[in-house]
C-alpha cells in the first residue's frame, strides 16, 4: 500500500474528517481511554468463540469499534515513516519497568519501532481483515471453524495501543 492515504475515515466515529495522523492519534485517544479499547477488544475477541452476541444491548459499539480501529492502523501505519522527523519529549511520567509493559526498552524509547514492526508482516489490508472478522464473529450466534490466525495481530495492536496511549501522554517533537 501507498505511503499516502486518501482517509482515515475518521467521520464515522470522530464525527469530522481528520488529515493528519497525529490528530487521528489524539481524537483516538479523546474519543475514549487506553483501557476502554483494549476492554472492548478482549471483550470482543473472547466473543468469537461464543454463540452469544458480544454487547447484545448495543451492538452497534462493535461496529464503533471497528471504524475507530480502522482509522487508529491507518494512522500507525504512517507514523512508521516519522521516526527520522519526530522524538518523544523527554518526561519523567513514565519510566518505570511496568510503565513499559509488554515493550521493549527500543520500543519504548522509540515509539515508531513498535509500528514499523507491525507493518513488516502485515499490511493494513490483513488488519483490516482481523478488525472485520472478529468484529462479524463476536455479532454473530453461530459459531464458525476459522484457519487463520487471529492472535498475531490482535498483539500487534495491543501493543500498538499501548505505545500511541503512551506518545500521547508524553508527547512528541519535530
Amino acid at each position: 500500500m501507498k505511503k499516502n492515504i486518501k482517509s482515515f475515515e475518521t467521520k464515522f466515529w470522530a464525527g469530522y474528517e481528520i488529515k493528519k495522523p497525529f490528530e487521528v492519534m489524539d481524537a483516538f485517544f479523546d474519543f475514549a481511554h487506553l483501557d476502554s479499547y483494549k476492554e472492548v477488544l478482549s471483550e470482543i475477541f473472547l466473543y468469537i468463540h461464543k454463540t452469544e452476541v458480544c454487547r447484545i444491548r448495543y451492538p452497534g459499539q462493535v461496529f464503533v469499534f471497528h471504524s475507530a480501529f480502522r482509522s487508529f492502523v491507518k494512522a500507525c501505519f504512517l507514523l512508521q515513516y516519522r521516526s527520522r522527523k519526530w522524538k518523544v519529549k523527554e518526561s519523567d511520567v513514565c519510566k518505570s519497568k511496568l510503565d513499559m509493559a509488554s515493550l521493549t526498552e527500543r520500543e519504548y524509547e522509540n515509539p515508531f519501532t513498535v509500528f514499523q514492526k507491525a507493518f513488516e508482516e502485515n499490511t493494513i489490508d490483513k488488519f483490516d481483515f482481523f478488525l472485520f472478522e472478529i468484529s462479524h464473529l463476536s455479532l454473530s450466534s453461530c459459531t464458525e471453524e476459522f484457519d487463520y490466525d487471529l492472535i498475531t495481530p490482535m498483539s500487534i495492536l495491543s501493543r500498538c495501543l499501548m505505545r500511541a496511549s503512551l506518545c500521547a501522554i508524553e508527547g512528541l517533537k519535530k
